[in-house]
């Protein structure tokens, strides 16, 4: 996985479950979802890499 993209699903995760967190907290559903969301998008990011790689790997051998 390229450290860019990585880094971008990494913040993107992290991002999300702050949200979350805080939504839960201040008893905002909107904000929970969208946390959610987000933390959503950033593990479809990480596992678009991975597939990547994987696809990389095969066709390297």
């Amino acid at each position: 996985m390229s450290g860019t993209e990585k880094g971008k699903a990494r913040a993107e995760q992290a991002k999300g479950k702050a949200k979350e967190a805080i939504g839960r907290t201040v008893g905002n559903e909107r904000m929970t979802a969208e946390g959610r969301a987000e933390q959503a998008k950033g593990n479809a990011r990480h596992a678009k890499e991975e597939v990547k790689e994987d696809l990389k790997d095969t066709f390297r051998h």
